[in-house]
């Protein structure tokens, strides 16, 4: 199912189904809610544990049922990920997102709920963290703004461009000029691709591969490869900085499982390589990047050489993102080289 979109004036839920970043930043959060009404034309509603630090995953699902049940709201956005998300997921009402499908968006921990609805059979949006890429600088770039229209309220088919630039994290919190200043920016390198020159267009799945790793631990993955068949798996990683030997394991787990071979395309985002406390120089930061690159084209290319792959669209925890959908449709062309996302 494709839920609705919303319209001018409409309500949409802003919750934090994972950590409560507002509670800690709340002049970037206030300031997300300004450009979020702004640009979207939506109501923001906040919700009890929305600024709530420490909420049980109780409360914080509870929240997520009464959003989804309430039929004055007509889309949900999270504030931000977090790490212990999968302890909410079993308190969550299916019936209620039956009932009345909303999109959702989020990014990095919801890969739990994206997963969840995903088994509910309804799509949702992977990305639009407001405390992340609506709050913070100077202003939403481009390529966000479009993207969460598109999702949001104007549906409609985008082309997946490259911004450009892209900064692996943003100026930190406390500081003021978070409000106004981008983090420290470099100029992006092409896109790579891997696998045959041939055109794919299926409903996508996956998000944040250190998620994906708990979920599937925790038995919450119920698709079948079959159910996988001709689909465009979305991978990505947080800012944990895993080194690619890591995500290789990760990646051939899902390999092994049959899901690489499900796909018939396979988006690898670009991925943060520093933070706060590590940032190399520019050269280590291509080659980390590039290692990443090489473990997941090599295990694409073993478990299903048919598969197109491309590498670095800016979907996951960098900035500019793109959002993208989650169980709706992508088309990944290998011989054109160009990515286009259907926002239905």
């Amino acid at each position: 199912m494709h839920p609705p979109k919303a319209r001018p004036g409409d309500r949409i839920a802003v919750l934090s189904p994972s950590f409560a970043a507002p509670a800690v930043a709340p002049e970037v959060h206030e300031q997300a809610m300004r450009r979020l009404a702004e640009v979207t034309g939506l109501v923001p509603v906040e919700y009890p544990t929305t600024r709530k630090l420490g909420a049980t995953a109780e409360e914080r699902a509870a929240d997520l049922n009464a959003a989804f049940a309430d039929p004055d709201i007509r889309a949900v956005i999270a504030t931000i990920g977090g790490e212990d998300q999968i302890t909410v997921i079993p308190h969550l009402d299916a019936d209620a997102v039956r009932h009345d499908p909303k999109p959702f968006l989020g990014t990095s921990d919801n890969t739990n709920l994206h997963q969840w609805l995903w088994s509910q059979g309804i799509a949702s949006f992977y990305g639009g963290s407001t405390q992340v890429h609506v709050g913070p600088g100077p202003g939403l770039d481009p390529e966000h703004t479009a993207s969460l229209r598109a999702a949001l309220v104007d549906g409609g088919r985008l082309e997946i461009t490259d911004p450009g630039e892209s900064e692996d994290v943003g100026k930190d919190w406390n500081d003021p000029l978070a409000l106004t200043e981008y983090g420290d920016r470099e100029p992006t390198e092409p896109w790579h691709w891997a696998g045959p020159a041939r055109e794919v267009t299926g409903p996508t799945w996956g998000g944040c591969v250190e998620i994906l790793e708990w979920v599937l631990a925790a038995g919450r993955f119920t698709a079948e490869p079959s159910d996988l068949d001709g689909g465009v798996l979305l991978l990505e990683t947080s800012e944990e900085l895993m080194p690619a030997r890591e995500v290789s394991w990760i990646v051939r787990n899902l390999g092994e499982r049959g899901l690489l071979a499900a796909a018939d395309a396979v988006l690898l985002a670009r991925p943060p390589v520093s933070d706060f406390a590590r940032r190399p120089d520019p050269a280590e930061r291509a080659r980390l990047r590039a290692e990443q690159r090489d473990v997941v084209v090599d295990l694409v290319a073993r478990y299903n050489p048919e598969a197109v792959v491309c590498v670095g669209v800016p979907f996951g925890h960098t900035r500019p993102q793109w959002i993208l959908p989650h169980g709706g449709s992508v088309t990944v062309d290998g011989a054109s080289r160009t990515v286009h996302a259907d926002y239905a």
